[in-house]
């Protein structure tokens, strides 16, 4: 473990430039605030733990020199299974809270994992680096492109490492992959396709009913304007609400566009579009179930987003992928730890394989092991002041492409983009949707 004193020295010398919104600005890594537990591990407590986040919450509970002691959600069944199955796995005490407000009060937190619906990743979070402490987020980092900003803002504000939940920056044969493209492996890369699929089942149209005994409906609203409780929001189904949720563009579009936007070395865009609609069934699902999303940028290089919720029919053999497309052939990567290149004939001339099972349509817990890297790497960050591989300034730019996309369908049109900032160009229609709307008092505020 590095000591305080020393990662304060290494952190003095660590200093590097990021420009957003048009202004740059100097960013240094952090000087390490807290002061690791007597124990020497990092103390982690895990907010929203229902279903990923159970398996967020275990994963970090089984890495070396971590301790999950404090686990925090609004529905008491999962919050007493997950502390169950954490002092199962490690044997430690494990402290429980509905409220993330009181659980952030703890001075014996170091970092903290989030994995909410939605509307609660970016009001959390900044809670969290208020609180001192550093975060682990899921995607996406944000409910809207100004949540986003003020994330990216907060990190520096407060001097906190936050890594987004962007794992597969940290698998190894998907580093490789990028590596090889960088390397010119396919020469100039200029269009690159990503997409997901699936056989989401109808969601039907709610009721209003009771709250269950079980649930704090009013925190797990939060941040969001209040609504009656309705039998088929609670747990995944928000998802397809935008008051709640980003769809399928961000569920898991998010991935997939990162990695194009990675191999392809591609900050802002300057033009997006988007065509699609919820075609599949007549419920209560708002956001499209059939979705194409269109990037532009201003070096003649472009990428596309499919979605399908309600029809699985995979492309190029996967549910799930990436595909680079370059002046001497093209490269593949699924959703597995794994890539393929192929010249222009089609002919395959290079395939790494994963080693390990993964299954991309497991909504709970896909790839257990890989996903251990990326944790490794936010232990890595706060102990020794080494790059995250999902910062949130990368994280805020691959999640702003597809909140982009949803403003496009949203407004009925393509939009306009600055390329220096990512901000929308003179569209009173498209900036409606830049921002959320908060219920009074939750309003994000640096």
């Amino acid at each position: 473990m590095t000591t305080r004193r020393n990662f304060i020295k290494k952190a003095a010398v660590g200093t590097a430039m990021i420009s957003f919104g048009g202004v740059l600005e100097g960013f240094s890594a952090k000087s390490y605030n807290n002061i690791v537990g007597a124990n020497n591990k990092l103390r982690v407590g895990a907010i929203g733990v229902n279903s990923r986040g159970f398996a967020l919450a275990s994963n970090f509970a089984k890495q070396e020199g971590c301790e999950v002691n404090h686990v925090c959600d609004v529905d008491s069944r999962a919050l007493q299974k997950c502390a169950a199955a954490i002092q199962k796995i490690a044997g430690n005490k494990v402290k429980t809270d509905k409220d993330l407000r009181k659980m952030l009060e703890s001075k014996d937190l170091d970092a903290v994992v989030i994995a909410t619906p939605d509307h609660w990743h970016a009001p959390a979070a900044l809670l969290a680096m208020q609180a001192g402490k550093d975060v682990y987020l899921e995607k996406p980092c944000s409910h809207s492109p100004e949540e986003g900003e003020i994330l990216v803002r907060g990190a520096q504000k407060y001097n906190r490492l936050l890594q987004m939940g962007n794992q597969r920056r940290s698998w190894p044969n998907v580093q490789e992959a990028i590596r090889e493209l960088k390397n010119g492996i396919i020469g100039n890369v200029y269009y690159g396709k990503s997409w997901y699929t699936n056989n989401r089942p109808s969601i039907g149209i709610g009721k209003e009913v009771a709250v269950p005994d079980w649930l704090d409906w009013e925190l797990w609203q939060g941040p969001a304007p209040r609504v009656a409780y309705k039998d088929n929001v609670v747990h995944y189904n928000w998802h397809w609400f935008w008051r709640w949720g980003t769809g399928e563009a961000l569920n898991n579009g998010t991935h997939m566009v990162d990695i194009l936007r990675w191999g392809m070395e591609l900050d802002y865009p300057t033009m997006v579009s988007s065509v699609g609609g919820r075609y599949c069934y007549k419920d209560d699902w708002e956001t499209p179930d059939t979705q194409m999303v269109n990037i532009e940028f201003g070096n003649n290089k472009c990428m596309t987003w499919e979605g399908r919720s309600c029809n699985g029919r995979g492309v190029e053999g996967s549910s799930v992928g990436a595909m680079f497309y370059g002046e001497k052939g093209s490269l593949l990567i699924t959703g597995a730890n794994a890539y393929t290149i192929y010249d222009l004939d089609d002919k395959v001339v290079k395939n790494v394989k994963s080693q390990i099972a993964i299954d991309p349509r497991n909504l709970m817990n896909p790839a257990e092991q890989l996903d251990a890297l990326h944790i490794q790497n936010f232990f890595d960050g706060i102990r020794n002041g080494a790059p995250l591989n999902a910062d949130i300034l990368s994280g805020h730019k691959s999640t702003l492409l597809v909140q982009l996309g949803n403003i496009a369908q949203r407004a009925g049109h393509s939009i306009n983009i600055d390329h220096q900032n990512g901000r929308i160009l003179n569209d009173c229609e498209a900036n409606k949707y830049w921002g959320r709307t908060y219920e009074k008092g939750w309003e994000m505020k640096l």
